[in-house]
């Protein structure tokens, strides 16, 4: 990301697991990923893509750092994608490693959300 964009950042997460950076950039919610994705992580990547009441939400989730990711966290994208757009909003993924756009390619959230190399390719879009 470039300099100068961020803003308000927040961190959550639990120890050996996952942990969720919040910033704001370029009029976007980023949610910048570190660990793994999965079924004891779960709850906090569902809390940090709540959108309960922002009217069209901008979500970037930067998952440049996420080492694994199971079908929990397929679920949970699948949700979040679905609550975005419904408030008119939308969700973009940045930069997935390997491991994990090899997954979703596999079910198919790459047709779905957005996915870009880069954050800033995101962020543009």
């Amino acid at each position: 990301m470039a300099d100068g964009r961020t803003t308000d950042t927040e961190t959550t997460g639990q120890l050996g697991g996952l942990s969720v950076t919040a910033t704001a950039a370029d009029g976007a919610r980023v949610l910048t990923l570190a660990g793994e994705i999965d079924h004891h992580t779960a709850d906090t990547l569902r809390e940090a893509l709540d959108v309960t009441g922002a009217p069209r939400p901008r979500l970037v989730i930067d998952m440049r750092q996420v080492t694994f990711m199971d079908s929990s966290g397929i679920n949970i994208l699948i949700a979040a994608y679905q609550a975005v757009t419904a408030a008119g909003g939308r969700l973009r993924l940045a930069g997935p490693t390997l491991p994990v756009l090899r997954t979703l390619q596999l079910v198919g959230i790459d047709t779905l959300i957005d996915c870009h190399p880069t954050l800033d390719d995101a962020l543009a879009s």
